[in-house]
Protein backbone atom coordinates (compact mmCIF):
# COMPACT_ATOMS: atom_id res chain seq x y z
CA UNK A 1 0.00 0.00 0.00
CA UNK A 2 1.04 3.36 -0.96
CA UNK A 3 0.55 6.94 0.89
CA UNK A 4 1.27 10.59 0.10
CA UNK A 5 1.44 12.53 3.29
CA UNK A 6 2.02 16.50 1.95
CA UNK A 7 3.15 18.49 5.09
CA UNK A 8 2.22 22.10 3.66
CA UNK A 9 4.21 25.20 4.07
CA UNK A 10 6.40 27.23 2.31
CA UNK A 11 10.61 26.84 1.45
CA UNK A 12 13.31 28.57 2.56
CA UNK A 13 14.93 29.60 6.13
CA UNK A 14 13.09 32.32 6.31
CA UNK A 15 9.49 30.63 6.85
CA UNK A 16 10.84 28.21 8.53
CA UNK A 17 9.63 28.62 12.27
CA UNK A 18 6.26 30.31 11.03
CA UNK A 19 2.60 29.20 12.41
CA UNK A 20 1.68 28.84 8.34
CA UNK A 21 4.88 25.67 8.16
CA UNK A 22 3.21 23.34 10.61
CA UNK A 23 2.64 21.11 8.04
CA UNK A 24 6.56 20.73 6.86
CA UNK A 25 6.58 20.57 10.81
CA UNK A 26 4.54 17.42 10.92
CA UNK A 27 6.04 15.22 8.00
CA UNK A 28 9.37 16.32 9.13
CA UNK A 29 8.41 14.57 12.98
CA UNK A 30 7.17 11.20 11.26
CA UNK A 31 10.66 11.26 8.82
CA UNK A 32 12.67 11.14 11.84
CA UNK A 33 10.83 8.76 13.61
CA UNK A 34 11.09 6.49 10.84
CA UNK A 35 14.56 7.25 10.38
CA UNK A 36 14.43 8.49 6.66
CA UNK A 37 15.68 11.92 5.07
CA UNK A 38 14.04 14.32 2.51
CA UNK A 39 15.73 15.12 -0.40
CA UNK A 40 15.11 17.66 -3.57
CA UNK A 41 12.93 15.66 -6.15
CA UNK A 42 10.70 17.83 -8.43
CA UNK A 43 8.31 20.05 -7.06
CA UNK A 44 9.65 19.51 -3.26
CA UNK A 45 11.51 17.67 -0.87
CA UNK A 46 10.41 13.71 -0.71
CA UNK A 47 11.49 11.24 1.57
CA UNK A 48 10.07 7.72 1.46
CA UNK A 49 9.20 5.92 4.84
CA UNK A 50 8.12 2.59 5.48
CA UNK A 51 5.92 2.06 8.99
CA UNK A 52 4.08 -1.34 9.12
CA UNK A 53 4.67 -2.32 5.82
CA UNK A 54 3.08 0.33 4.00
CA UNK A 55 4.92 3.08 1.43
CA UNK A 56 4.59 6.11 3.01
CA UNK A 57 5.63 9.34 0.56
CA UNK A 58 6.08 12.38 2.32
CA UNK A 59 6.39 15.52 0.23
CA UNK A 60 6.98 19.42 1.33
CA UNK A 61 6.21 21.23 -1.72
CA UNK A 62 8.63 23.70 -2.66
CA UNK A 63 5.94 26.05 -4.48
CA UNK A 64 4.82 28.22 -1.91
CA UNK A 65 1.86 27.60 0.11
CA UNK A 66 -0.57 28.79 -2.75
CA UNK A 67 0.37 27.01 -5.59
CA UNK A 68 0.68 23.69 -3.22
CA UNK A 69 -1.97 21.10 -5.99
CA UNK A 70 0.73 21.15 -8.82
CA UNK A 71 3.12 19.37 -6.81
CA UNK A 72 0.20 17.17 -4.82
CA UNK A 73 -1.32 16.45 -8.14
CA UNK A 74 2.25 15.45 -9.39
CA UNK A 75 3.08 13.31 -7.16
CA UNK A 76 0.11 11.14 -6.66
CA UNK A 77 -0.12 10.33 -10.13
CA UNK A 78 4.02 10.00 -10.54
CA UNK A 79 3.68 7.37 -7.88
CA UNK A 80 0.04 6.28 -9.01
CA UNK A 81 -1.27 6.66 -5.43
CA UNK A 82 -4.98 7.18 -5.31
CA UNK A 83 -6.81 9.95 -3.57
CA UNK A 84 -8.29 8.34 -0.88
CA UNK A 85 -4.64 7.71 0.49
CA UNK A 86 -3.97 10.88 0.38
CA UNK A 87 -3.28 12.97 3.62
CA UNK A 88 -2.99 16.90 3.77
CA UNK A 89 -1.58 18.48 6.47
CA UNK A 90 -1.84 22.09 7.44
CA UNK A 91 -2.48 25.05 10.06
CA UNK A 92 -6.01 26.33 10.73
CA UNK A 93 -6.74 29.90 12.01
CA UNK A 94 -10.57 28.94 12.75
CA UNK A 95 -9.01 26.10 15.28
CA UNK A 96 -7.01 27.13 18.78
CA UNK A 97 -3.31 26.54 19.10
CA UNK A 98 -2.70 22.94 18.97
CA UNK A 99 -5.85 21.60 18.42
CA UNK A 100 -6.23 19.01 15.67
CA UNK A 101 -8.72 17.88 13.75
CA UNK A 102 -8.96 15.65 11.00
CA UNK A 103 -11.64 15.35 7.75
CA UNK A 104 -12.35 12.94 4.99
CA UNK A 105 -13.36 15.72 3.10
CA UNK A 106 -14.72 19.08 2.75
CA UNK A 107 -14.11 22.95 1.70
CA UNK A 108 -10.67 24.43 1.49
CA UNK A 109 -12.37 26.93 4.60
CA UNK A 110 -10.25 29.96 2.94
CA UNK A 111 -6.99 28.36 3.24
CA UNK A 112 -5.08 28.78 -0.19
CA UNK A 113 -3.35 26.19 0.22
CA UNK A 114 -5.92 23.63 0.19
CA UNK A 115 -7.96 25.84 -2.03
CA UNK A 116 -5.35 25.13 -4.66
CA UNK A 117 -4.98 21.51 -4.07
CA UNK A 118 -8.70 20.88 -4.51
CA UNK A 119 -8.26 23.19 -7.98
CA UNK A 120 -5.88 20.82 -9.46
CA UNK A 121 -7.16 17.87 -8.12
CA UNK A 122 -10.55 18.40 -9.09
CA UNK A 123 -12.15 17.25 -5.93
CA UNK A 124 -11.99 18.52 -2.22
CA UNK A 125 -12.61 14.68 -1.36
CA UNK A 126 -9.08 13.89 0.39
CA UNK A 127 -8.14 13.46 3.83
CA UNK A 128 -6.88 16.50 5.98
CA UNK A 129 -5.64 17.52 9.19
CA UNK A 130 -6.08 21.02 10.42
CA UNK A 131 -3.43 21.91 13.04
CA UNK A 132 -4.67 24.82 15.13
CA UNK A 133 -2.78 27.93 15.23
CA UNK A 134 -5.33 29.69 16.84
CA UNK A 135 -6.58 33.66 15.29
CA UNK A 136 -4.53 36.62 18.04
CA UNK A 137 -4.74 38.78 14.96
CA UNK A 138 -6.37 41.86 14.59
CA UNK A 139 -8.06 42.58 11.29
CA UNK A 140 -6.31 42.44 8.17
CA UNK A 141 -3.43 40.81 9.87
CA UNK A 142 -4.17 37.40 9.14
CA UNK A 143 -1.04 36.79 6.80
CA UNK A 144 1.19 38.28 9.17
CA UNK A 145 0.06 36.17 11.94
CA UNK A 146 0.68 32.57 9.93
CA UNK A 147 3.79 33.99 8.50
CA UNK A 148 4.74 34.65 12.22
CA UNK A 149 6.79 33.17 14.63
CA UNK A 150 5.30 30.82 17.24
CA UNK A 151 5.39 32.94 20.80
CA UNK A 152 7.27 31.30 23.84
CA UNK A 153 3.78 29.45 24.81
CA UNK A 154 3.30 27.87 21.88
CA UNK A 155 6.92 26.89 21.23
CA UNK A 156 7.19 24.80 24.86
CA UNK A 157 4.22 23.02 23.70
CA UNK A 158 4.57 22.41 20.09
CA UNK A 159 6.91 19.37 20.28
CA UNK A 160 3.67 17.38 22.14
CA UNK A 161 1.23 19.02 19.79
CA UNK A 162 3.78 17.43 17.09
CA UNK A 163 3.74 13.95 17.71
CA UNK A 164 0.03 14.03 18.54
CA UNK A 165 -0.31 15.33 14.40
CA UNK A 166 2.07 12.24 13.84
CA UNK A 167 -0.41 9.62 15.29
CA UNK A 168 -2.99 10.91 12.70
CA UNK A 169 -0.48 9.93 9.75
CA UNK A 170 -0.10 6.41 11.73
CA UNK A 171 -3.55 5.80 11.97
CA UNK A 172 -4.59 7.25 8.62
CA UNK A 173 -2.17 4.97 6.86
CA UNK A 174 -2.58 1.57 9.06
CA UNK A 175 -6.26 1.24 10.79
CA UNK A 176 -7.88 4.08 8.26
CA UNK A 177 -9.49 7.73 8.61
CA UNK A 178 -12.70 6.34 10.34
CA UNK A 179 -10.96 4.93 13.73
CA UNK A 180 -8.15 7.48 13.74
CA UNK A 181 -10.92 10.48 13.95
CA UNK A 182 -12.51 8.67 16.52
CA UNK A 183 -8.67 8.24 18.16
CA UNK A 184 -7.27 11.02 17.83
CA UNK A 185 -9.82 13.81 17.01
CA UNK A 186 -9.88 16.64 19.64
CA UNK A 187 -7.01 15.07 21.59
Amino acid sequence: MKYLIVGLGNPGSKYEETRHNIGFKVVEAFAKECNTNFEGKKLGDLALAKYKGRQIYLLKPNTFMNLSGKAVNYWLQSEKIPIENLLIITDDIALPFGKLRMKGKGSDGGHNGLKDIQAQLKSSEYARVRFGVGAEFKQGQQADYVLGEWNTEEREKLTERIQIATEFIKGFTTIGIGLTMTNWNNK
